[in-house]
């Protein structure tokens, strides 16, 4: 029997979201991590392991008066903070801290920020921004196009990707947009980039959101349900370039990393029961479902419009409502992994019932990188 070696013991997002213009970018990742130190009774001088990503992990520590024994400042995009998950596990159980907090904070919509993020790259700049494409609308075009023409992805399962986390976002008190839309809503909404509508897109939010991670033995002793990593999750890199992908129809590294989560997890696709994927646009839960393999190539958008992942579906995908509905304060990946800390803990507003096993996984940048890991409630398998 194998038994999970690193747990969450704390999760929260800032006590505010949406707009907040009162606080910067680093109060934001200050409000966050109180908030998840008091979730599981620590206090800022029992955390030895800090990570962040799109932001200076220095200021962090000692803005929180944290001296640590190991940090991390890896930023690859909005999927940092699932890297990061995995990086701090491994830190843990190499010895080199015993208590890792990981923080969030973005002022996406006030435009508070202390440093920005790391796009575009060189690379971009160089050969692709000259074009014409300067923002991630106008990047993401390019593959979502040709998956569109090739395999067969329609306007009306893009939008039918917004309608249903809706559904989901409609159970969330937090959630920015919860009012019900149809297809037509989001076809008739502004058109931002060919073919993508304005609901097709993401919020732009101000947030935050921390994590804390200990040993599973230790997990115990704390007041909250722990959440258990399973496995060493994955992670990867095609690089910074959208127009030099492998293939436009298929993401790399979400390939490569969901392999890896999935491998290491020992897991198979009818176990799990919750997922989340990274939606910056409408397009990216389709490539994410084909591309981890619940689904054949080409089949991601007809999964979701015959109604698979709605409430009460066979795979509840995004049940916060996403980055299309609930929240994107610029790099999303901290909010997939809090939902799926509400899932496994029971405590979710949109509560998938009996769920035990939970994946998360994100894009970083425009298909530049991915990281996966999978959540579960049992603490052996």
């Amino acid at each position: 029997m194998s038994r999970a070696s690193i747990a969450i013991v704390g999760a929260a997002e800032s006590t505010r979201m949406g707009k907040v213009p009162e606080l910067s970018q680093t109060g934001l990742h200050a409000d966050a991590a109180l908030n998840a130190l008091t979730d599981c009774g620590l206090r800022p001088d029992d955390i030895d392991g800090v990570a962040t990503g799109g932001h200076d992990v220095a200021e962090i520590c000692q803005y929180l008066g944290i001296t640590p024994t190991w940090y991390d400042g890896t930023s690859v995009g909005g999927c940092s903070f699932i890297t990061l998950v995995r990086h701090a596990a491994a830190a843990i159980r190499q010895g080199l801290c015993t208590t890792v907090l990981i923080t969030h904070g973005e002022s996406g919509r006030s435009n508070n920020r202390n440093h920005r993020p790391i796009f575009p790259s060189m690379q971009q700049q160089e050969f692709e921004s000259i074009y014409g494409p300067l923002i991630p609308p106008s990047r993401f075009t390019l593959p979502v196009l040709r998956k569109m023409k090739d395999d067969g992805l329609t306007l009306e399962q893009l939008a039918m990707v917004a309608v249903v986390q809706r559904e989901w976002a409609a159970y969330h008190p937090r959630a920015t947009a919860r009012d019900p839309i149809t297809v037509d809503d989001v076809l008739s909404s502004k058109m931002i980039a060919w073919p993508f509508r304005k609901l097709m897109c993401c919020l732009v939010s101000d947030g935050g959101g921390a994590l804390i991670l200990t040993s599973a033995e230790r997990a115990r002793d704390f007041p909250t349900k722990p959440v258990y990593l399973r496995g060493a999750g994955g992670e990867s890199i095609e690089g910074p370039m959208i127009s030099q992908m492998e293939s436009f129809s298929s993401s790399k590294a979400f390939r490569v990393s969901g392999k890896a989560a999935f491998d290491s997890a020992g897991i198979s696709h009818a176990e799990v029961d919750h997922l989340m994927i990274y939606d910056a646009f409408a397009h990216l839960p389709v490539y994410g479902l084909e591309d981890l393999g619940f689904v054949g190539r080409g089949e991601g958008g007809a999964f979701i419009a015959e109604g698979h992942t709605r409430p009460g579906g066979k795979l509840p995908l995004n049940t916060n409502g996403g980055g299309l509905s609930y929240m994107h304060s610029g790099m999303y990946g901290m909010y997939a992994l809090q939902e799926a800390v509400r899932q496994m803990r029971g405590v979710s507003p949109g509560q998938v019932e009996g769920a035990k096993l939970s994946v998360v996984h994100g894009v970083g940048g425009m298909f530049s990188a991915a990281a996966t890991v999978v959540m579960t409630t049992e603490d052996g398998w």
